[in-house]
């Protein structure tokens, strides 16, 4: 009781009003890791849809997607996504200053584990959902690989 008006008042006056700044501040770098991941799938999967226009081999567009289930953890591929977050190492810097905000690398460490989750979700459900296609007509198969995509980006 002693301790709760006093600490509202403090939140009320210094903090809040800075909250809808510092959110906006802090989701350019996490927007643009998630968009990077985002065009990281449509890039590797578009890649499998050209490959396969060009081979027309169902044994090279498994041995595609097997690879494509892997994206998640291939560190070379997913470090651009990573790049884009790590700006917010000197956003948090000033906030550290200004609210004692602590544990900088933490909020970039679990920002980026929910980039890696996203990109581990989006792979399984592409494979899921094109897995009962792959036995079809392989005319159909770009077409398939291609609506399944933006179902996945949807």
């Amino acid at each position: 009781a002693t301790v709760s008006e006093p600490a509202q008042k403090c939140c009320a006056e210094n903090i809040q009003p800075f909250l809808a700044s510092i959110l906006e501040e802090l989701m350019g770098p996490v927007s643009s890791g998630f968009t990077e991941v985002r065009s990281l799938f449509d890039k590797e999967v578009n890649e499998i849809i050209q490959d396969f226009q060009k081979t027309n081999d169902i044994m090279k567009l498994k041995e595609n997607v097997d690879q494509l289930m892997n994206l998640p953890f291939n560190s070379v591929k997913m470090e651009p996504c990573y790049l884009k977050v790590n700006l917010l190492q000197e956003l948090l810097q000033d906030l550290k200053s200004r609210f004692k905000v602590y544990h900088i690398d933490f909020v970039i460490q679990r920002t980026q584990n929910f980039m890696q989750e996203l990109m581990e979700n989006a792979v399984y459900t592409f494979e899921q959902l094109f897995s009962p296609s792959r036995q079809a007509d392989s005319a159909k198969v770009a077409t398939t690989i291609e609506k399944v995509k933006l179902r996945v980006l949807k």
